[in-house]
């Protein structure tokens, strides 16, 4: 007697479903719907996830719209100028100058040895650079490096090489 390919399950929420165990090993079986049985079945699974998915995707909104708020408030403040772009990739954008610049501040002056002179400078250097997709594209890049990033962005013996102008 061959061993049986389909299970009926119930599941941990009540409902019970037929699984067809036929791609497993027939001394698996038994524990795989065994296992089955101590989770929801694939509705329930799917309709929590849902939920789920949708609270992470609220999250995330408010999340971003703080982040949002911080990176308009900290242009304002430090009179960046506008940066140039999609809409998506100016709002993007904003945020990633206002972390990279605020992680560049903490790296370079609050840890480091940077002097606030020599930070102004910096700050200087940054403004000029107003295409949103360079701050997009240096958002994972070490925050120490900022000076140098700016400068080779901002080299004007490259022409026709520097878009950020």
């Amino acid at each position: 007697m061959a061993v049986k390919t389909l299970w009926t399950v119930d599941h941990a929420c009540g409902h019970t479903a037929e699984a067809d165990l036929s791609d497993r090993p027939a001394d698996r079986r038994a524990g795989y719907a065994r296992w089955l049985s101590t989770r929801d079945c694939t509705d329930c699974w799917r309709a929590a996830r849902g939920e789920d998915a949708e609270s992470k995707a609220e999250w995330l909104a408010k999340k971003r719209a703080a982040e949002q708020a911080e990176a308009d408030e900290w242009s304002e403040q430090y009179r960046m100028p506008p940066l140039e772009g999609t809409d998506r990739a100016l709002v993007w954008g904003t945020r990633c100058r206002h972390q990279v610049v605020s992680a560049a501040y903490t790296a370079l002056v609050l840890e480091g040895t940077t002097s606030a002179s020599e930070w102004e400078a910096i700050e200087d250097a940054v403004r000029p650079v107003t295409r949103a997709g360079w701050w997009i594209d240096q958002r994972d890049a070490d925050p120490a490096d900022l000076p140098e990033l700016l400068q080779a962005a901002t080299d004007c013996d490259r022409p026709n090489e520097n878009p950020h102008f």
